[in-house]
């Protein structure tokens, strides 16, 4: 007999077919508590839930107590209670490479425009402002050759070194948990502590996981000790900015500018101040957000899923001490 699995998000065609040819599929719209409800017999007899969204936690657990696998279609997973997890001997998979080089685009994008103000000049430009030489008013600031700061040197953080130093001549500095040799070594990367990369980054960008550490890691001290001229790129997590510290720091000019793909809650509010200050670039949780990369999430979560049910995990698990 078939392991029974619950797919909390739909897939395409060939990756759904894929997953029932290994497993008994029950698909739903999203962990709400509605479907649990409506669901709960599926649920009680699931081996793997597969998706992305919707809190697991000790209260899910208790409702799928055959539970051995979830498998996200995320790198992130804040919204799994991974101390849970374990002590249910449940599997965490995840899809932390697939998405590295998109993600790092996103970043990089992120520099550039508000660096550049494209959003904001774009909209005048269409608005039927742009009637003579531009003066300015207008104008933005370089890229080339300004230091980036790096605060988190992982897959994600190695890309953007990459794409900084050799293609705009960017020095990279950098703060992580650990010395970092491959960004050391091909990119001349600079480890430093917190306090010198808000100091000295023309551009500090934020590739974060959120934990209990990072939680508001950026508040207004640290905002404080930025550059007048410096600009915050925030693509990890929200969170990891205090977002009214960083409103007040872009009223008041204590920083020139925000490139931000992620936000405290999401979706951002429609009253929220981040959405009418020119200097904002504001998106709407895109990093991943490709045909190609979404996909490959996707396929990468169907085989953490079947390789996990299957006795044969060699990457991707966020708990592997539960192998052993």
């Amino acid at each position: 007999m078939k392991p029974s699995v619950v797919l909390y998000k739909s897939l395409p065609d060939d990756l759904r077919q894929r997953l029932d040819e290994h497993f008994t599929v029950t698909e739903i719209n999203g962990l709400t508590a509605e479907n649990l409800e409506k669901h709960a017999e599926a649920f009680a007899s699931a081996e793997g839930i597969l998706g992305s969204g919707g809190k697991v936690d000790s209260e899910f657990l208790a409702k799928a107590p055959k539970l051995r696998v979830a498998s996200t279609v995320s790198v992130g997973y804040d919204n799994f209670d991974v101390d849970a997890l374990n002590q249910r001997g449940v599997l965490l998979m995840h899809t932390p490479t697939v998405l590295t080089e998109t993600v790092a685009d996103t970043m990089m994008a992120l520099v550039l425009s508000s660096a550049r103000r494209v959003v904001e000049v774009a909209e005048r430009v269409k608005a039927g402002e742009w009637q003579s030489n531009i003066g300015p008013d207008w104008f933005g600031i370089d890229v080339h050759h300004k230091k980036l700061g790096i605060l988190g040197m992982g897959r994600i953080g190695l890309a953007l070194a990459q794409r900084a130093h050799l293609g705009f001549s960017m020095p990279i500095l950098y703060n992580a948990r650990k010395h970092h040799d491959a960004a050391e070594q091909r990119f001349d990367a600079q480890y430093c502590d917190l306090d010198t990369l808000l100091k000295e980054s023309d551009f500090l960008c934020i590739s974060l996981p959120l934990t209990e550490q990072t939680h508001h890691l950026i508040g207004r001290e640290q905002l404080a000790k930025m550059k007048p001229s410096a600009v915050l790129i925030n693509a990890g997590r929200g969170p990891v900015v205090d977002e009214q510290a960083l409103i007040e720091a872009l009223k008041d000019g204590i920083i020139h500018a925000a490139g931000l793909d992620v936000f405290e809650q999401e979706p951002l509010p429609a009253d929220s101040p981040l959405l009418s200050l020119p200097n904002v670039v504001a998106l709407p949780h895109i990093g991943s957000a490709t045909h190609e990369t979404r996909y490959g999430m996707a396929k990468d979560a169907v085989d953490n899923l079947i390789a996990a049910l299957t006795g044969k995990v060699e990457k991707n698990c966020v708990n592997p001490q539960l192998l052993k």
